[in-house]
């Protein structure tokens, strides 16, 4: 007797407007099952598409998948749930529907309507109830609104899709550091030397397991390698001198520790495309990724152009209302890199004349994220500060816009999140540096310790 296959249990997934906000193809992420958007959600994202903001942008994209998705069905049919048509597949997987506002509740606990997460908690406790049958979830980034739909019976969950890692101790941090000799582990090593440049290739054992491309091994010693090929079974590393890499300079700036110069000597490398720094505040992404900057624009001329951006909470809403130009609306959430500009020049005579005169002379801009969707930037340096308050979506939208000869820098520090609807696991700096391992021009280091003072270093290890 031949047994029947074993059918996958479908379960219905019911999405919270922040999640379409935060990835606005989220309904296209649950496989086979049913995905229901509420008419409180639709209503609600149709209040938020009106704008420029990068909010308003991401509702229309989820207004008009949707909207295609339902193609030209009828009510009935929407009420049943549309197949989802898959490109990748050439066939339909999942069904999509519209779930309508229930006239009255028909089981207790009926919570106020004056709230749209109770009006959407109060609508899947009327469809849990008259399908039993049925596992019905609710997906929302808001953990008060999970809350509440758990005390009410609702089974609730976050948006998992996009989040590549569960804890971010196991995130690369660029660098694998070894006690004593690192040769000591090596036990066959074949050393070339090519254009000036000694090179070691080494078998990859378990200790090295870890390591990928642009990746940095030090030792106590003073060794220091770079991974410029990474194969499963091999490495290639190239020598690099402790004293030409703290000896390095970007518009008279010196790094003060190993990990600085590692971080200069990615940002100022012409083939690193991609340059993510992290870090605790204080540790210096900021002031050496605007060092290197202007070092590539002024003086070696690399680039035509540097580009600052920065995620603020607040952001897109408030600077609408501000006055003068954008620039000028830009400077106050930006202020970070006008302060780095004058610690860059704290020495000179008069410093306020300096930063005017770099202000006039370096052609930097400060954008907000508006300005960059839609635009593609050619020989351009797009430096994103605090870009651990992007999500995976916005994150994407950003570098895609980097044009040929342009490069990328992201700043940020996980620890240190503004938004209400991120994680460290779920932001989109995360997401950056998990997706972008193996990538051959791209780079990235997380900054150790705080050397901004001694004040600031005893209150990041203490409060």
């Amino acid at each position: 007797m031949s047994s029947k296959p074993h059918q996958p249990e479908l379960k219905t997934y019911v999405l919270d407007t922040n999640v379409l906000i935060h990835d606005p193809n989220a309904v296209l992420n649950f496989e086979e099952h049913q995905v229901i958007i509420p008419m409180t959600v639709l209503e609600e994202l149709d209040k938020l598409k009106v704008g420029k903001q990068a909010i308003a942008a991401d509702c229309r994209q989820a207004i008009r998948l949707i909207d295609q998705l339902l193609g030209d069905a009828t009510p009935k049919e929407i009420e049943a749930g549309v197949p989802i048509y898959r490109e990748t597949l050439g066939q339909s997987r999942g069904t999509i529907s519209i779930l309508m506002n229930p006239d009255r509740a028909i089981v207790p606990p009926h919570l106020p309507d004056n709230l749209n997460d109770n009006r959407i908690i109060n609508a899947l406790a009327n469809l849990q109830t008259l399908h039993k049958e049925r596992q019905i979830i609710l997906v929302s980034k808001d953990i008060n609104m999970r809350l509440k739909a758990r005390a009410c019976g609702v089974e609730a969950q976050d948006y998992h899709t996009d989040q590549l890692v569960d804890d971010i101790d196991l995130l690369p941090k660029g660098y694998q550091e070894f006690e004593g000799s690192f040769w000591d582990r090596i036990d066959k090593v074949e050393t070339i030397q090519r254009e000036g440049v000694t090179e070691h290739i080494l078998v990859r054992t378990e200790e090295l397991a870890g390591l990928g491309l642009n990746d940095f091994v030090l030792d106590q010693q003073g060794f220091i390698g770079r991974v410029v090929e990474a194969d499963p079974d091999r490495l290639v590393l190239e020598d690099l001198s402790y004293e030409n890499l703290m000896s390095q300079q970007a518009w008279g700036l010196m790094p003060r520790d190993i990990f600085q110069a590692l971080a200069l000597h990615l940002l100022l490398d012409p083939d690193i495309h991609l340059v993510n720094l992290s870090g605790a505040a204080g540790s210096g992404k900021t002031i050496l990724a605007l060092a290197a900057a202007i070092e590539m624009t002024v003086a070696s001329k690399r680039y035509k152009r540097i580009i600052a951006t920065r995620s603020t909470q607040g952001l897109d809403e408030d600077i609408g209302f501000l006055p003068g130009t954008e620039a000028e609306k830009m400077e106050p959430w930006l202020g970070a890199i006008t302060d780095n500009l004058e610690a860059l020049h704290e020495d000179d005579e008069n410093m306020h004349s300096s930063v005017e005169y770099i202000l006039q002379r370096v052609p930097l801009q400060f954008k907000s994220l508006n300005y960059i969707r839609g635009r593609s930037f050619q020989h351009s340096l797009i430096l994103i500060d605090e870009s651990q308050n992007l999500t995976p979506h916005q994150i994407k939208t950003i570098i895609t816009r980097a044009g040929n000869g342009s490069k990328v820098i992201c700043l940020g520090n996980l620890a240190q999140i503004d938004t209400p609807y991120l994680s460290a696991p779920s932001s989109g700096l995360t997401y950056l540096t998990e997706r972008f391992r193996g990538f051959r021009h791209g780079g990235r280091l997380h900054l150790k310790g705080v050397p901004r003072s001694a004040l600031a270093e005893f209150a990041e290890a203490n409060l």
